[in-house]
């Protein structure tokens, strides 16, 4: 596994450590030799020291205090008239390495309320205490540096269970902030340069949300789809080279007549949503009762669905453990791929992610076997986006891939 120093200048036998607390920022402290050390790495003039971690009832009891005092959040049940994101969303919530989704659609449908209301139904994980990157106890891929050390050292690691973060990324935040900062200031002032972790480093085995993704600026959006497809982010500032795990689902929702994000980026999401304004009359005036509910008293609203919600999350937590188990019939990845060719998508991402949505759709139907009915239920929001556009052609990019997917597969 990769150091988080440079290769040019750094050991290849340890890696470097990160801070376990979530409250202080690393320190990197001068020092002369180059001596592996328990609690930090020393590379040329700088360590990575560690500092105090909180304990796990402590953690734990922030949690709770943060649960508590957080506004309430539309039931992800209770939301009418959008199936397709919902299952965007919840396929990729039952295998995060789908790639995230993205959602484009008219204003005041509901796009920002439904990713938010996700949170409720998020599973609980493991995770290191006191670690700013949610490290997973269980699997390397996902451990920050000092975790791994630690685990390499036989240290029995303190664990608690928390539920997976959903961290909301501002439209006017700097690359700074979202990748983490070392602070030069200490360097000129006590002699110590301190990395400070950012929204990634948070958001690290959770969910990144960006609102209004296509007005964000491009190179920050380059930064954001990098770090969702390496599982990595890295850091280099005057001279020194940090990373950390930031395994995270991107998503972002925006509305089209705002402008769209450049194909190449629009391509590495894995899905794509599109949400149009719900036209029944019926339907719009219960939507807006249900809203009215919700505004007038959201504890007794949200205790209507409380039923449907736990039904919701045991249906996604299983629907998670089964997902190894299922299979999907060679004769069906050749058809999904002959789509794909036939419609000249760029690159093999098409083909994988409607590989990996039929078969968590599958699993959150309770099959191990995907269907036909599976595919044809994924791959529009798989591969409608990945389509070169045709200013001539007034058809939907959507109803080509429907077309083209009962053409093969008839």
């Amino acid at each position: 596994m990769a150091s988080p120093f440079s290769p040019a200048t750094a050991p290849a036998a340890s890696p470097a450590l990160f801070s376990a607390s979530t409250s202080r920022p690393l320190s990197l402290t001068a020092v002369s030799a180059r001596i592996p050390s328990r609690r930090g790495f020393r590379r040329g003039r700088f360590t990575v020291c560690n500092v105090a971690a909180p304990s796990a009832t402590e953690q734990e009891a922030k949690a709770a205090g943060a649960k508590e005092s957080q506004r309430p959040v539309y039931p992800f049940a209770a939301i009418v008239g959008q199936d397709e994101m919902k299952l965007c969303l919840l396929l990729n919530v039952i295998d995060p390495k789908i790639g995230g989704v993205m959602i484009m659609g008219d204003r005041g449908t509901g796009k920002s309320t439904t990713v938010r209301s996700l949170v409720d139904l998020l599973p609980d994980i493991r995770v290191v205490v006191g670690d700013p990157f949610n490290s997973d106890p269980d699997d390397p891929e996902v451990m920050g540096p000092e975790v791994r050390e630690r685990v390499l050292e036989g240290e029995k690691l303190p664990v608690v269970t928390a539920k997976i973060t959903m961290v909301d990324l501002p439209l006017g935040a700097t690359e700074d902030r979202v990748c983490g900062t070392i602070d030069i200031e200490k360097a000129l002032t006590d002699g110590v340069k301190a990395f400070e972790p950012g929204l990634l480093a948070k958001a690290n085995r959770g969910i990144l949300y960006v609102d209004e993704v296509n007005l964000l600026d491009d190179h920050l959006v380059d930064v954001l789809l990098d770090s969702a497809a390496s599982g990595w982010n890295t850091v280099e500032r005057e001279g020194i080279s940090i990373s950390h795990p930031a395994r995270f689902i991107l998503i972002g929702s925006g509305n089209p007549e705002e402008g769209e994000l450049r194909p190449q980026l629009l391509d590495r999401f894995g899905m794509h949503a599109q949400v149009g304004t719900v036209r029944d009359a019926e339907l719009r005036v219960k939507i807006v009762e249900e809203r009215a509910r919700f505004d007038r008293d959201p504890k007794v609203f949200r205790e209507s669905y409380m039923e449907e919600q736990e039904k919701l999350q045991q249906q996604i937590s299983s629907a998670r453990s089964n997902l190894g188990a299922v299979q999907i019939d060679h004769d069906l990845r050749v058809k999904i791929s002959k789509v794909c060719a036939e419609l000249n998508v760029d690159g093999l991402r098409g083909d994988i992610v409607t590989n990996r949505a039929a078969k968590a759709l599958a699993a959150l139907k309770g099959r191990d076997t995907v269907t036909v009915e599976d595919i044809a239920t994924v791959i529009p929001n798989c591969l409608r986006h990945r389509l070169r556009k045709d200013p001539l052609e007034s058809i939907d990019s959507g109803l080509l891939v429907v077309e083209k997917f009962y053409e093969v597969f008839t």
